[in-house]
């Protein structure tokens, strides 16, 4: 099974790299996440700047890749282009740092 992990956290985030080695026992992991902090803007895509894509390590991750647009960017990127043969599988998104309440559940990337 391939599986997607992304965050809104960003790439070295801790929650994601504990996500990653949980669902590591469960098939192969690939990553696409936020290279930096992009808490709420969960549901933001990019439109007018050009999207960078950089491959990095992860622990337990079979690829990883930062990326500098949004939570929504990732996913996008990481089931339609960087997906492995046979595809993704599944898509997880989290583990979040903070607590995501209320309205805040709107907004979030997690």
């Amino acid at each position: 099974m391939n599986i997607l992990v992304t965050n809104d956290d960003g790439i070295g985030a801790q929650g994601i790299q504990t996500l990653v080695k949980a669902l590591s026992q469960l098939g192969e992991v690939y990553v696409c996440a936020p290279d930096t902090q992009k808490s709420a803007c969960g549901h933001g895509i990019t439109m007018h700047t050009p999207i960078m894509v950089k491959e990095r390590q992860v622990p337990f991750a079979k690829r990883a890749w930062s990326i500098t647009g949004t939570p929504a960017d990732c996913v996008k990127l990481g089931v339609r282009r960087l997906a492995p043969q046979g595809g993704i599988h599944m898509v997880f998104s989290g583990i979040n740092h903070g607590a995501n309440l209320g309205n805040d559940a709107f907004y979030s990337g997690t």
